[in-house]
């Protein structure tokens, strides 16, 4: 395969100097200049074959071969992989916690080519739309596209379509954006449709992750930080970026915006050994029947997926309604610092520093490395440049606890699910569940292989009425056992405190603060404190002050 490439690159370079020696020779200058010209001309071209070529070995090798599908000499294509299912991690983003899982089934993807589904609309009518359509990428009209035409806009469940298309008003103008900033065709930002269904902590079976489904070795390939505290493919613009280099790459080698997508899919080691069984042909139709089963659809779906964003209000599919992002300011860390510090000192849920910070998978961000980024809603800024010089040393000797952080370094932090999940692997894994209107402890037992006298006990209800919006812990194994003895302050180091109306009485004493008598009590945060007290980071409090703790 190498030689037969190598054996193209002489085809072409001869091409590039009889061009360059007829432009140089019809050109009206003195003979002197005209030969500086071309050996400039030559020299600059043979870079550029020299690039491409180092370009195209790279795009060969390994970091492509992970995500691609292998095929025999025979044109039997086997998978080295079971087949790529994307599944929803732990961190979703806050704001579309309400859209529960929404994964691509690429088995499903993959039969629709095989499907002749039945339309009311003439085809006609599909050819004239995919016309108006202005692309860059070849649309032709066959029975494969517009079977998975059909199947986006009238098979698919209404409910996955319509978020879909819901999510692509927010995310599809920012890739575009980024597409735009690499030359490269902005329709392309719809690969991520089929991908993920535009859902930026995508899992696969086969461990790609993020809206673009990079592979670990792939995406570190692409400048993508992937080590034990930080995982960039859960970033979505950062992926993007990514995402955008890997199509640049793939279109410099085929030169066709159909086949670069199909590379996407399977790797251009496949594309090439479709493109010679095919006899050299450089079109997608071309060598469509010798690629692996799953890339076929590929590129039909894409087609289908530009189709229906662009005619989805034909097709009567309302969007889901999506809530921008909360605004964020960034700050600057340069020192470890846990999401668990953070969110004692300045008020904010863990949860919610996960949806916005998704990338840091261990719940640290590991700032002495170098520095990082740390996203917060601008309604706790100020919160946090007040406590921003004191913040790294509360409660170091118990979130960075040696033991601690090795647990949390050997386990999984978050699973699938929606929700914040608990770290360690000693630690049973859960996920938060947040309760949606319908919804009853039986048939929330039943969707995740429990009981309801499990989800009780985890949770510590008392009654079996649950209501929207109320979060319950929901665990993915047997879960812990739990006592019906709640330990209080047992580990509140010797502080005075009585019991009275359910919650643990502790007298302020000379010296103390909110943050210092937090650090009092085990599992006990200022948040806690200040909402059952009625106070602010800036309420006084004195000597012999009744303050409320929650009893754990």
């Amino acid at each position: 395969m190498y030689s037969h490439h190598n054996f193209s690159f002489k085809r072409l370079l001869t091409l590039v100097f009889l061009i360059t020696f007829s432009i140089a020779a019809s050109a009206q200058r003195p003979r002197i200049e005209t030969k500086r010209v071309l050996k400039d001309s030559i020299a600059t071209l043979l870079d550029r074959i020299d690039s491409l070529q180092k370009a195209y070995d790279e795009m060969v090798s390994a970091p492509f071969e992970e995500i691609a599908l292998v095929s025999d000499e025979d044109g039997e294509e086997e998978e080295d992989d079971e087949d790529r299912m994307f599944d929803t991690d732990s961190a979703l983003v806050a704001w579309y916690d309400n859209l529960s899982r929404h994964s691509q089934d690429d088995e499903e993807l993959m039969e629709v080519g095989e499907m002749k589904y039945a339309s009311e609309i003439p085809d006609e009518v599909y050819i004239e739309r995919l016309n108006r359509i202005n692309t860059s990428v070849k649309i032709p009209y066959n029975d494969v596209v517009r079977s998975y035409i059909i199947y986006y806009t009238q098979k698919m469940s209404k409910a996955k379509i319509s978020r879909i298309v819901g999510l692509s008003s927010y995310y599809l103008p920012i890739f575009e954006e980024i597409f735009d900033q690499y030359g490269l065709p902005q329709e392309l930002a719809k690969v991520s449709i089929i991908e993920s269904a535009l859902n930026p902590m995508a899992v696969s079976r086969v461990r790609a992750a993020g809206m673009w489904q990079f592979m670990r070795r792939t995406g570190t390939q692409y400048g993508l930080e992937i080590n034990e505290y930080v995982d960039e493919r859960f970033d979505y613009l950062k992926e993007t970026h990514a995402a955008a280099k890997y199509l640049r790459d793939a279109y410099d080698i085929f030169g066709d915006w159909s086949l670069a997508i199909a590379s996407y899919n399977c790797g251009p080691g496949n594309v090439n050994k479709a493109i010679r069984r095919a006899g050299g042909g450089r079109d997608f139709w071309d060598v469509y029947k010798y690629l692996p089963r799953e890339t076929r659809g590929y590129v039909p779906a894409f087609i289908a997926a530009m189709y229906t964003m662009a005619y989805y209000r034909e097709h009567n599919i309302v969007p889901s309604h999506v809530d921008t992002p909360p605004q964020v300011d960034t700050f600057h860390i340069s020192n470890n610092l846990h999401f668990g510090q953070i969110a004692e000192c300045v008020g904010i849920s863990t949860e919610m520093l996960r949806n916005l910070n998704p990338e840091y998978v261990k719940d640290i961000i590991p700032g002495k490395s170098k520095t990082r980024v740390l996203k917060l809603p601008y309604s706790f800024s100020g919160a946090f440049i007040d406590v921003q010089d004191t913040i790294y040393a509360y409660k170091d000797s118990i979130f960075f606890d040696p033991v601690r952080v090795k647990a949390v370094s050997s386990g999984v932090n978050r699973t699938s699910g929606s929700g914040s999940v608990s770290s360690g692997s000693s630690a049973p894994s859960y996920y938060v569940y947040t309760v949606k209107r319908g919804d009853s402890l039986g048939k929330i037992a039943s969707r995740n292989h429990t009981t309801i006298a499990k989800i009780k006990q985890w949770n510590r209800l008392k009654r079996d009425t649950i209501v929207p919006g109320q979060k319950l812990r929901i665990y993915t194994g047997k879960g812990p056992s739990v006592s019906s003895s709640s330990s209080s302050s047992s580990s509140s180091k010797s502080v005075a405190t009585t019991s009275k109306g359910g919650y643990v009485m502790y007298t302020v004493r000379r010296g103390d603060t909110l943050y210092s008598i937090a650090n009092k009590f085990s599992g006990v945060s200022l948040n806690d404190i200040m909402k059952l007290n009625v106070l602010t980071r800036k309420s006084k409090i004195y000597a012999g002050q009744k303050l409320k703790i929650k009893k754990q």
